[in-house]
């Protein structure tokens, strides 16, 4: 196993690079405020929407509604996309029921 190099400056990295970089076995908690039912689904990356300050959370708009758990899905799956993973490893740790979610991205 190889260990990680020393870096003599900070970089500035988006999340989705950020993701690229680290380890396989490792989870990432994103805060995720939900919309469902929308005409124009999309994805839109936002700070200081709720939780600490300069945290980094999305908006996540999807056209199915808030039926037996399909925008939940289609929120994973819009997820997986933008982040460039499986869909089986983007999953809700918390919220199924309300439009605060917390996703856990292995």
């Amino acid at each position: 196993m190889m260990s990680p190099r020393k870096i003599s400056r900070p970089i500035r990295m988006t999340l989705r690079q950020t993701i690229m970089v680290t380890q396989r076995n490792s989870k990432m908690k994103i805060c995720v405020r939900a919309k469902p039912g929308v005409k124009k689904a999309y994805l839109k990356e936002n700070t200081d929407l709720f939780g600490k300050k300069g945290e980094r959370h999305f908006v996540v708009a999807v056209n199915e509604r808030a039926v037996d758990g399909k925008a939940n899905r289609a929120i994973e799956k819009a997820l997986a996309e933008y982040f460039g993973v499986a869909v089986s490893r983007v999953r809700i740790a918390s919220g199924q029921t309300t439009k605060e979610k917390i996703v856990e991205i292995v």
